[in-house]
């Protein structure tokens, strides 16, 4: 099995912060995986997957991705690699869907026939009428539309890591579970190695074959539901699995 990425005693803390935002974390996720990333307030969730991208740089310790030391690669070439998602969207008001999702293959260079196949390609897969949409402009779109828009444009590039931070938050409960039903189908379609931060654990329950649990900077525990579930580590994840509401066989 192929190692995605890896962290290796990876510590930073921000400037007047009264601890660390990551302490000495170690953590290997394997190529293909959807590893789900949970825990209270402040944790550190979305400051791990950011150390990926380095739109936050480690103080300390190492990272790779596919065995690349990240900080060997020039942040560009790093970023060619990863999709990025936030709950916030992030479209381009001004430009129409079809203009938003090509936004990387345009940049990387691609010709119009190549990027108008890739476009059709996504819009199916992330199930949205293409002759219906994409001459329309984001404000056009329902918030669940625009996410679907936002994952389509994260992926348009074909990038071996997808990060995707809260993604579903700002969406209604009906159209959030649609979306994860859509997110497993196009994991397990496209093969890609997935980080999903959440601050719901049902959510993570639900989309993760493994899950990272945090507290104050620091990994609780990372593995299986079922391990997480049935073989709590200590107090914290005891006490944090009570809120999840699933099956527990």
């Amino acid at each position: 099995m192929t190692t995605a990425i890896e962290f290796k005693n990876v510590s930073k803390t921000f400037p007047n912060a009264t601890r660390p935002a990551l302490n000495e974390i170690n953590l290997t996720i394997e190529e293909g995986e959807f590893v789900t990333i949970v825990g209270t307030s402040g944790c550190g969730k979305t400051t791990l997957i950011k150390h990926i991208n380095r739109l936050v740089e480690a103080d300390s310790g190492e990272i790779e991705i596919f065995g690349q030391d990240i900080y060997s690669l020039e942040v560009t070439e790093l970023r060619k690699k990863i999709g990025y998602v936030i709950q916030q969207i992030g479209l381009f008001p001004h430009m129409t869907i079809a203009k938003n999702i090509a936004t990387v293959p345009r940049m990387l260079g691609w010709d119009d026939e190549r990027i108008e196949k890739r476009v059709k390609e996504l819009m199916n897969l992330v199930n949205l009428d293409a002759e219906e949409l994409l001459d329309r402009y984001p404000s056009q779109l329902s918030g669940g539309q625009q996410q679907r828009i936002g994952l389509a444009r994260a992926l348009a590039a074909d990038p071996q890591v997808m990060l995707l931070d809260e993604p579903f938050g700002a969406v209604d409960a009906i159209n959030r579970n649609i979306l994860q039903n859509e997110l497993l189908n196009i994991h397990k379609e496209n093969k890609k190695t997935f980080l999903f931060v959440t601050h719901d654990i049902n959510e993570a329950f639900k989309l993760g074959n493994r899950i990272i649990l945090m507290d104050k900077g620091e990994i609780q525990q990372f593995g299986t539901p079922d391990e997480i579930l049935h073989a709590p580590k200590n107090e914290f994840v005891e006490s944090f699995i009570q809120f999840y509401d699933g099956p527990r066989d």
